[in-house]
């Protein structure tokens, strides 16, 4: 029997003719060439709706947002493991955020008052401090960069989520409509050489993120990070010294390697090797 796709052949000693060949390459051409004007519309459109909801979140002074969070690990012996947490995020442009992070594991807190980073580590009674004046962005820099923290969902705290986000991407497509939550959503999907994610936008005029996905394409078994927003507020207003850190009676000051409580994988987990 033949393949698919491919000259059948019958009896012994039979050959391929060439015009099987011409045909086949023919017809994979006039498919691509029929594609292509629809996968550039889809990745047009994926941009066009993304850069929408950079703009907006950009233009918001004040936001207030609560979000659930899964990060799935692959062990050595291909087990893959899911740790989910809940937590809250206030910001004020420029230079201000404050969250919380609460998991089966740690329980931290974070504060930003445009001068100083501070991780909470409430569990263990402990706390860390950086200088970091600047912005937010700024600190999302810092944190990446000095302290090797990713803050998986940081980029859509961005003032310019658009650049944050498509970095390396290099193929984008709007899958269409979903529903996250029970609202609308147009769903974006891009790829990038080592991460495919997908982000459910919500439709219409306020075109807040819902959820958020990132597949590592470089991890045995492609293990997973999943945002999902339950509430995101805009414009709102927080006290400025809700942004800084006051610590509490006994809390002892640590370095921040020593703070492991600040990732979202517990102390103790042996994860699988890359690829």
């Amino acid at each position: 029997m033949g393949t698919r796709g491919s000259p059948v052949t019958t009896g012994p000693g039979a050959k391929c003719r060439p015009c099987c060949w011409i045909a086949a390459i023919g017809m994979a051409v006039a498919v691509a060439l029929t594609a292509t004007p629809a996968a550039r519309a889809q990745e047009d459109a994926a941009r066009k709706i993304l850069k929408a909801m950079s703009d907006y979140i950009g233009s918001q002074k004040g936001v207030a947002m609560t979000f659930d969070s899964n990060i799935e690990v692959m062990t050595v012996d291909l087990q893959k493991i899911q740790f989910a947490s809940s937590g809250s995020v206030v910001l004020s442009r420029p230079n201000r955020l404050h969250g919380t992070r609460t998991g089966g594991y740690h329980d931290i807190a974070f504060f930003f008052d445009g001068k100083t980073f501070t991780v909470h580590d409430r569990d263990n009674g402990a706390y860390a401090q950086s200088p970091a004046p600047g912005s937010i962005d700024d600190l999302v820099g810092k944190l990446r960069d000095e302290f090797s923290i990713e803050a998986p969902g940081a980029d859509l705290l961005l003032s310019n989520t658009y650049d944050g986000l498509i970095g390396t991407a290099i193929d984008a497509k709007h899958i269409g409509q979903g529903f996250i939550d029970g609202v609308e959503c147009e769903h974006l999907a891009f790829r990038t050489p080592e991460v495919d994610w997908q982000i459910w936008i919500e439709s219409g005029a306020r075109p807040i993120p819902r959820k958020y996905v990132i597949t590592s394409k470089t991890v045995t078994g492609m293990p997973q990070y999943t945002l999902r927003i339950k509430e995101w507020k805009t414009d709102t207003q927080v006290a400025a010294d809700a942004f800084t850190f006051k610590p509490p009676a006994g809390v002892k000051r640590v370095e921040f390697k020593e703070l492991a409580a600040f990732d979202e994988v517990p102390e103790g987990v042996v994860m699988g090797e890359a690829q």
